[in-house]
């Protein structure tokens, strides 16, 4: 089932979401709607509190980076109770996020990382990452700590964009 995807200003969007105390086969449910969500809205990530659900779970299906053509579900995963348990380097990556439609900033991250989490089946997994996946964890997993990529901008940038988002809100309530 494709879920509404909760958009900047929605409060909820700043919950940090509590841990999954059993993969079971709501989780499992829930799992399965936000990758049909997700390939809906044509993202490579999507977390739980961006759909109104307060548990840590996030899918991806980060595209190969020398692959030219996206292949769905070759790189799928789903990463419950997900933690950073390594990180290294920086890199600064233009990112866009399905809860603020329309805009894209420059966002510095860490450009190696280890995770460790739980896979649709409950079982322990751990992901090393480089690259877009690794910037697309580490995005994700801020959405489930409450945090939005505006928020890892200067004061200056965020404000920006978020003038940006009120002026484009307005101009849609007026055309209503």
């Amino acid at each position: 089932m494709v879920l509404e995807i909760l958009k900047y200003p929605d409060p909820f969007l700043n919950t940090k979401a509590r841990p999954v105390e059993a993969v079971d086969d709501g989780i499992r449910k829930l799992i399965d709607d936000m990758v049909e969500t997700m390939y809906h809205a044509k993202g490579i990530g999507l977390a739980s509190v961006q759909v109104g659900v307060d548990r840590r779970v996030v899918v991806l299906d980060v595209p190969d980076e020398d692959d030219g053509e996206r292949k769905r579900g070759k790189n799928l995963l789903a990463l419950v109770n997900p933690e950073i348990t390594y990180k290294e380097g920086v890199t600064t990556f233009e990112e866009g996020c399905l809860s603020v439609p329309g805009f894209t900033a420059d966002v510095e991250r860490a450009s190696v990382l280890k995770v460790s989490a739980l896979d649709r089946d409950g079982s322990p997994i751990e992901i090393e990452a480089g690259g877009l996946l690794a910037i697309a964890i580490q995005h994700e997993i801020d959405h489930i700590d409450g945090f939005l990529f505006i928020d890892r901008l200067s004061r200056i940038k965020r404000e920006m964009i978020k003038r940006k988002i009120r002026k484009a809100l307005e101009a849609e309530e007026k055309a209503l």
